[in-house]
């Protein structure tokens, strides 16, 4: 079975070596020298020929992966899309490949929590989603290392939420809602951005996703005079720095709710939010290829996935040290 990934970074590496541990043929393309298990190609993975993958997992960044995708959704391969673009594969008309996207913590996971509620009840009231990636100490500063693309984590802060209220779709202006919570004994603040993506098709009469970071960070932001590039270069992530990636996914419909908490510090080396993306999409990829007839044809979100395959990512994240909790 050959596997092409397509970028190195912090989650692709990840994944990248994950597959090659699960005994794949894997080749990795990117534009930056890595080292890697795989077989490594240094070029530009938009004009490489990927005719001879059977599965192509797209992890650049943003408007790069949606190119990217978009140039796929004729090949009649299985194509999953981790980019995390604004325009989403969703949007595709024409579509012969088979494309599964936003496979990683949030969305991915959380949509799969969310779903599997959905199918318990029946219906949904509301549903909350608060989710971030963040250094474990404060530094009166930012308070931030951006674990993905800076460029993707500012389009976050810019675009306009899509949120449900009262059963409807409508938008919101990004960084509404800012409010403190308390994410395992830390108090840090939660605001909403445009996480919710696919989840927009489930009917509920509520619902939002929630970015978590440190006090003051976000109001920092919103101050500031630094251009984006120069956003970059401040936010840059600190291997040395200790980091966890929180999640906190709340249904409820009627008398009845269901809370998850996700938590990772890191583990061997990787960073937590390479390892609560990363563990995500690659057991997906396996799955996948396990049941190659899971899908047909056409675009599908990580709500799609069966009850099985989801209770496996679960159980895979957890027995790789990711804490995850029922209440």
């Amino acid at each position: 079975m050959r596997i092409h990934c397509l970028g190195g970074g912090l989650v692709g590496s990840f994944v990248t070596r994950r597959l090659v541990e699960a005994g794949f043929d894997v080749h990795l393309y990117d534009v930056v020298e890595r080292e890697s298990p795989a077989t490594f190609h240094l070029g530009d993975a938009l004009t490489s020929d990927h005719s001879q993958a059977e599965v192509i997992v797209n992890m650049l960044p943003g408007s790069l992966g949606n190119k990217m995708t978009s140039l796929l959704k004729d090949s009649g391969q299985r194509i999953v899309d981790l980019s995390f673009s604004e325009t989403t594969p969703d949007t595709l008309e024409d579509v012969s490949s088979t494309i599964l996207w936003d496979v990683g913590i949030a969305p991915g996971l959380s949509n799969m929590l969310v779903a599997s509620a959905f199918r318990e009840f029946g219906s949904l009231d509301s549903v909350s989603i608060k989710v971030g990636g963040n250094p474990q100490q404060p530094d009166g500063e930012w308070s931030y290392m951006a674990p993905f693309s800076p460029h993707d984590v500012i389009a976050e802060y810019t675009r306009p939420a899509r949120v449900i209220q009262r059963g409807e779709q409508v938008e919101v202006p990004a960084m509404s809602e800012l409010h403190s919570i308390d994410a395992n004994g830390r108090e840090m603040e939660a605001f909403l951005t445009d996480g919710l993506r696919s989840l927009l098709s489930m009917p509920a009469q509520k619902m939002g996703e929630y970015t978590v970071r440190w006090p003051g960070h976000i109001q920092r932001y919103q101050n500031t005079k630094l251009s984006p590039d120069e956003l970059v270069d401040a936010w840059a992530l600190d291997p040395q720095r200790s980091e966890f990636t929180w999640m906190e996914v709340c249904v409820s419909s009627g008398d009845e709710t269901r809370t998850w908490i996700v938590e990772d510090l890191g583990k061997d080396g990787d960073s937590s939010m390479a390892r609560t993306t990363g563990l995500v999409t690659a057991c997906c990829v396996i799955a996948w290829i396990d049941r190659p007839d899971m899908f047909g044809s056409g675009v599908f979100a990580p709500e799609d996935l069966p009850d099985d395959v989801i209770q496996l990512v679960v159980e895979v994240m957890s027995a790789e040290g990711v804490s995850i909790e029922l209440r």
